[in-house]
């Protein structure tokens, strides 16, 4: 039986308890609910009971742009816009190295900062974006990831 990597033994529990953490709010409240990238409960997109906790293309927890840290918004309209970006690695080939997203071919996904405000480097926030318009949030350098609900 083939050895299992540390990190991605890790990453998947994380994901785990996210997405039964997901269910369990959802479940205890009277609309559906996300796990957000700060940990707080948030509104899943049209708040309505039914609506996923967990996005099915996915399978990543979702969290609302609305509810993510200003700047990441910020770099959301500079993506839209198509620029300009700070960093000069913004814009690069993200590999999905860490196999959290979903599977796709190499240069289907790209990276962009988000500034961590009181980091002397680029800090560990980011935006990944999808060919066809997918966003991914991770506030932990690729550690989670949750999809952005626009």
């Amino acid at each position: 039986m083939p050895r299992v990597h540390s990190a991605v033994v890790r990453r998947s529990v994380i994901f785990l308890v996210l997405v039964t953490a997901s269910v369990v709010v959802a479940c205890g409240s009277t609309g559906a609910t996300t796990v957000g990238a700060t940990g707080a409960g948030t509104a899943a997109p049209g708040g309505s009971t039914g609506s996923p906790a967990v996005d099915p293309a996915s399978g990543l927890p979702i969290v609302r742009l609305d509810d993510l840290p200003t700047e990441a918004t910020q770099v959301v309209a500079r993506i839209d816009a198509g620029g300009p970006f700070p960093y000069r690695q913004d814009g690069v080939t993200f590999e999905n190295r860490e196999g959290l997203l979903p599977d796709r071919p190499s240069g289907y996904y790209h990276e962009y900062t988000v500034p961590t405000p009181g980091s002397s480097d680029r800090g560990p926030r980011r935006i990944i974006t999808g060919r066809e318009g997918q966003m991914y949030w991770t506030a932990d350098h690729y550690d989670s990831f949750a999809w952005i609900a626009r």
